[in-house]
């Protein structure tokens, strides 16, 4: 059993810049690889970001958030970040870090195995 704790999400003008934080319980969080996806209001929840296990030494993102986002993991915190620069609007959602006992690339939230509880993301025009 994993339990992920996100923060770090907040109010952000366009263009700003923000950094989540996922914490996980448990002995064995560097043996899952870890995403984020999101979910703005009246739409389904999507993929944003993944990175393998154990190392992180692959990383995968959504085409919207590619050369902007950064996903990152600190095994020795039990931690996996998301680096978030140039925000825009569109980015406004709730973000929700997940675990995988798996290392395959899983767009779709259904194939994943632990959830955090989110964290709005707000960013203003």
């Amino acid at each position: 059993q994993v339990q992920l704790v996100e923060s770090g999400g907040g109010l952000v003008q366009a263009g700003g810049s923000l950094r989540l934080s996922c914490v996980g319980s448990g002995r064995t969080f560097s043996n899952y690889a870890m995403g984020w996806f999101r979910q703005a209001p009246g739409k389904e929840r999507e993929f944003v970001a993944h990175i393998s296990a154990p190392t992180g030494r692959s990383t995968n993102y959504a085409e919207s958030v590619k050369g902007r986002f950064t996903i990152s993991r600190d095994n020795a915190r039990n931690a996996v970040y998301l680096q978030m620069n140039s925000l825009k609007p569109e980015d406004t959602a709730v973000y929700y870090c997940t675990a995988s006992r798996t290392n395959l690339v899983e767009l779709s939230p259904g194939n994943y195995d632990y959830w955090g509880q989110g964290t709005q993301v707000t960013v203003s025009s």
